[in-house]
């Protein structure tokens, strides 16, 4: 059973969403703002959080972060009424793992959950390697430390899972749809620009000051982290 928790003030709508999960055989627990979602999260282990952002006494995004740090491996939806492309990436910086804009469809939503499920399960069985690493770039899985050349590389937590999808596809080209599919939700919208601007984020950080460079474009195809 897929246990749910919800975090949303709008009591119609956290009880329609409540009772369409339940009906999908779903456990669902529900907080009315931000304090009684912080306080859940960090009680109970989820296989889901979904976060409204427009929350009383915590925001949406910072209870996003503050969950993040506690249990960096949960996944986390935004939903929320905020469509602008700088919300989706505060809500990305924040640590969600995808970002659903209100009004939707329920099947939507629960597609969605399910496909977070589905991709946790399967990082879940993917072979555990503590290090990864190309050239002097090197990701420590479990203390979360990425560093190059020796020197410690401050990430946030979506340009931390992009680095690991394209570390543990290194020297393949991956195209927008892989990583939307792989990093971001199966259904996320490439139509936007988001995935060049993390693209360009994670470059500043791991390239910029360094040689060899790793991350490359391949125009028409999508991203490469390789050693020229």
């Amino acid at each position: 059973m897929i246990k749910v928790l919800l975090v949303e003030d709008e009591p119609k709508l956290a009880q329609f969403i409540k009772k369409g999960f339940q009906q999908e055989g779903m456990d669902v627990e529900v907080a009315a703002d931000g304090l009684e979602g912080k306080r859940l999260a960090y009680m109970h282990k989820y296989e889901v959080i979904i976060l409204d952002v427009n929350l009383p006494h915590i925001n949406g995004f910072e209870l996003c972060t503050l969950i993040r740090k506690k249990q960096p491996d949960v996944p986390i939806m935004m939903l929320t009424a905020l469509d602008s492309i700088d919300d989706k990436t505060s809500g990305f910086d924040s640590g969600a793992d995808d970002y659903l804009v209100k009004p939707f469809e329920f099947k939507e939503l629960l597609m969605r959950v399910r496909s977070l499920t589905k991709r946790i399960q399967h990082f879940q069985h993917v072979a555990k390697i503590d290090i990864l690493k190309i050239a002097d770039l090197e990701m420590d899985r479990d203390a979360k430390i990425v560093t190059r050349n020796g020197k410690k590389i401050d990430l946030t937590h979506r340009e931390y899972t992009l680095l690991e999808y394209l570390l543990l596809n290194k020297g393949k080209v991956l195209s927008k749809i892989d990583i939307s599919e792989k990093v971001w939700d199966i259904d996320f919208d490439t139509g936007t620009n988001v995935i060049e601007v993390y693209i360009n984020y994670l470059r500043k950080k791991i390239d910029k000051d360094f040689t060899p460079k790793l991350l490359h474009t391949v125009v028409g195809m999508g991203y490469v982290l390789k050693e020229d």
